[in-house]
């Protein structure tokens, strides 16, 4: 059975949650503090964890921090009733999968969830380390080498590489990058693609142009070329 932790410490929140969660055949577990989050994920690893962003202890990003340290690939999906921009960037670049804004509908959590399973189930299939172009990825220890250099990506920039590395010399559409890499339910503007992969391109040293190791195929999206 597919293990959730909720990290959640309004009851008008975590209670409905853990019935419904319940009645879709997952496993909950639920905790009201970080610090029992940190505990539960050590002790009982979960599939995914469903985190508050306020917490009483703890700041949820300071734990999603922590899980992603530990755990690299365990899907973290933020419930945040933040709904800025900047406090949205600053979670998913805290390590987090995805996130929802309360107010939400039970069903598209439970929607969310089963696709950051989808993925998480996809990556565990793909090889833990790809080399290719002189360029070693490691999922598990999210480290990146250039040759014998270790470079420094956010979280984000590893998970593009990552997604670009999975299947070299394939073509992922810009909105498909979109949905894997920044948010399932994504819609609007792709420009912040474009600033990342620009910026991907010169942490790799790969400044060259049209023969590059990131290939842009203008209105359609990238691909990697190992």
């Amino acid at each position: 059975m597919t293990k959730i932790l909720l990290v959640e410490d309004d009851d008008r929140i975590s209670d409905p949650l853990v019935r419904v969660l319940d009645a879709e055949g997952f496993e909950v577990t639920h905790v009201a503090k970080g610090r029992d989050a940190l505990d539960a994920v050590a002790a009982d690893r979960p599939d995914l964890v469903l985190l508050d962003l306020t917490l009483p202890d703890l700041d949820g990003l300071d734990v999603c921090r922590r899980i992603r340290a530990d755990h690299p690939e365990m899907p973290v999906v933020m419930l945040t009733a933040r709904s800025e921009e900047v406090d949205v960037i600053v979670g998913l670049d805290a390590g987090a999968d995805d996130y929802i804004a309360k107010p939400f509908r039970l069903a598209e959590l439970v929607a969310r969830i089963r696709a950051r399973l989808r993925a998480a189930t996809a990556v565990a299939a793909t090889p833990a380390v790809i080399e290719a172009a002189g360029i070693r990825l490691d999922r598990d220890a999210r480290r990146v080498h250039v040759g014998e250099d270790e470079i420094e990506l956010t979280t984000k920039e590893f998970d593009l590489l990552a997604l670009l590395m999975s299947r070299p010399g394939v073509t992922f559409a810009r909105e498909q990058i979109m949905r894997e890499v920044w948010d399932e339910h994504w819609w609007g503007s792709t420009r912040t693609l474009d600033t990342h992969v620009s910026t991907l391109r010169r942490k790799l040293g790969d400044g060259s142009d049209p023969a590059s190791i990131i290939v842009t195929l203008r209105g359609v999206g990238f691909r990697f070329e190992g």
